[in-house]
């Protein structure tokens, strides 16, 4: 090893050695390839010691889910045992992030915190029943800072989720005032679950978009958005002619801008990525017709990306085919790929996000959770006035049909939590600018493969000896880009390693007898971490930092049985043996 690459190696451990200490890990190398414009003095807004310690978070994530995630379990078993499956898989990626995140941000600055914006895993997506989306998951209002600063924020958080007349702008002119900064987040700790838990060779991945200010976000929410993301240069060049290019546009006028920007490119060299699928073709089937009817190319599951020879899927997997967005010449001709449909709020703004580092522009629309009308109506049902009289009329109207009164109460529900969580319900379409209080932001995108990914080329995650992997981590700002390898080794056997990634209340369930191992006061708080992680959808905040759990409103198919009574059996011990390190919690039901 030369001594530029042994001095990069101490740099890295040093700037990373919370993270590293907490999993068992040792850097043993790291490779940086610095891709488009990107220099070695570039860095995200974070700083650089702070990016590497991001960048070895995200990658831990990784490794920790491809080695104790579950991989492949699922393959051939039958519905709950993949359920179960993808749930332990969520479970470890989400705990792992989150320790991550936790150790890292003691080096944060002292009025700095980081909070979580955007996460995915509270929503059922389609064919999915609702157990079967209230997957482990760090969604909205997880904090990450100082004690004092962590502390002040979870109680204007709280606040903001329970207290009438206290909402956003106030939530936001509180922060400013005490002169904190707070970074905010959209991840996904496993993008791709599904395919993961059923062992495809492909698609798994770690997504962490951190942003130089909070989302205007006011409330857990996970939904759907319609997107359309195209090159800068065909919107602009629509704009010369005095056409709107934006979600809703024709896609004829949409396909006119690209023919008129890339003159000469042929309709079939258009490649339009997509969601696919049966139970996706209500409502977007029309616009997959409207793509071919001009000769377009709908990507198809199984169509080999040219840039990396890895075939495409599209049952799911919204977020990384937006690398690829732009022209290129293949064969003496111009191709151009391109993204078009809806994917999750999450995914929707993370894509959006990279649209100043790859000179893209995304097109967002809001839509309903349910699959039930056409996509260009849902614009026109999210617009809908949930507290007007004459709602269910106009609802019907929408529709082009008659609604029962349960599922107008759905509907109902639906664009009230879209408002109370101040998403962009009443406007037309939506940029990432609308998503910050501050029109300017920065962003510093990471994703890193636990599987190889068909759209970044990026590789798995890699055993390459002995309890030693290599992990590839994607690190976007607007000053470019930056793939960084790590090799890592475990420092411990594979069963004690197992251990170190696996959830306190994990463990417990696994078998460790929680009466006699030696208690510490960071259980308290890893446990109120794990419990908001397992189950954040049946807890509720009270003053003074105090939190119920109701263990009622936790379905079966989210707990078994069995594993809620443990936990309950855990809770009640700890609350008895440590009534101080444990005064926040109280559980019902």
């Amino acid at each position: 090893m030369t001594d530029d690459r042994r001095n990069r190696v101490a740099q890295w451990a040093y700037d990373t050695r919370g993270v590293l200490g907490r999993f068992h890990l040792w850097l043993d190398d790291v490779e940086e390839t610095w891709l488009g414009d990107r220099q070695k003095t570039d860095h995200a807004f974070v700083g650089e010691s702070l990016e590497r310690a991001f960048i070895i978070a995200n990658a831990v994530t990784a490794i920790g889910t491809r080695l104790f995630g579950r991989y492949a379990e699922g393959r051939g078993q039958d519905k709950a045992t993949v359920n179960r499956v993808k749930k332990d898989a969520d479970a470890v990626s989400a705990y792992a992030l989150s320790e991550a995140l936790w150790y890292l941000t003691r080096n944060l600055p002292e009025n700095h915190a980081v909070m979580v914006s955007l996460g995915e895993g509270l929503m059922p997506k389609a064919g999915e029943t609702p157990e079967m989306g209230s997957n482990p998951q760090l969604g909205f209002g997880r904090v990450y800072a100082r004690p004092q600063v962590a502390r002040f924020l979870d109680r204007h958080v709280h606040r903001m989720l329970n207290e009438d007349g206290y909402e956003w702008p106030e939530f936001w002119r509180d922060i400013q005032t005490a002169g904190i900064t707070v970074w905010g987040a959209a991840l996904d700790t496993l993008e791709n679950t599904s395919r993961f838990a059923k062992g495809a060779p492909t698609g798994a991945l770690a997504v962490f978009h951190l942003f130089d200010q909070p989302l205007k976000v006011a409330r857990p929410y996970e939904g759907y958005m319609g997107n359309l993301i195209l090159p800068r240069d065909v919107v602009e060049q629509a704009a010369e002619r005095s056409i709107l290019i934006d979600f809703l546009t024709p896609r004829r006028l949409v396909m006119e801008a690209i023919l008129a920007t890339y003159p000469g490119i042929k309709a079939e060299n258009v490649h339009v990525w997509t969601l696919g699928g049966p139970s996706r073709k209500h409502r977007i089937g029309k616009l997959w017709d409207e793509w071919r009817s001009m000769g377009a190319h709908v990507v198809e599951d199984g169509w080999t990306v040219p840039d990396t020879g890895i075939p495409a899927f599209t049952e799911s997997g919204t977020y990384a085919p937006v690398y690829l967005v732009g022209p290129s010449e293949r064969d003496g001709e111009r191709h151009l790929f391109i993204c078009d449909g809806y994917s999750a709020s999450a995914e929707a703004m993370q894509g959006a996000s990279l649209d100043p580092i790859l000179d893209t522009f995304t097109s967002m629309c809001l839509f309903s959770s349910r699959f039930n009308i056409p996509y260009d109506r849902e614009p026109l049902l999210m617009r809908l006035d949930p507290e007007a009289g004459d709602y269910a009329e106009k609802l019907a109207a929408v529709m082009e049909q008659e609604v029962e009164p349960a599922i107008a109460e759905i509907y109902r529900e639906n664009l009230r939590a879209a408002r109370a969580a101040c998403l962009p319900a009443g406007k037309r379409t939506a940029t990432a600018d609308d998503f910050f209080p501050n029109k300017e932001w920065r962003v510093l995108s990471l994703s890193s493969a636990m599987l190889p990914d068909p759209y970044t080329g990026m590789p798995g995650v890699e055993n390459v000896g002995d309890g030693v992997y290599k992990v590839t981590t994607r690190a976007a700002t607007r000053a470019g880009m930056l793939d960084v390898t790590l090799t890592l080794r475990l420092m411990e056997p594979m069963d004690e390693m197992r251990m170190v990634f696996s959830p306190l209340l994990d463990r417990f369930y696994a078998g460790q007898d929680y009466r006699k191992r030696a208690v510490k006061i960071s259980d308290s708080g890893r446990i109120r971490n794990e419990l908001q992680t397992l189950c954040s959808e049946a807890i509720e905040y009270l003053p003074n930092d105090r939190m119920v759990v109701n263990f009622d409103q936790v379905d079966e198919a989210v707990l078994p049985t069995d594993k809620k009574a443990l936990i309950r059996e855990v809770l009640a011990w700890y609350q008895k043996h440590h009534p101080i390190w444990f005064h926040w919690l109280e559980s019902r039901g």
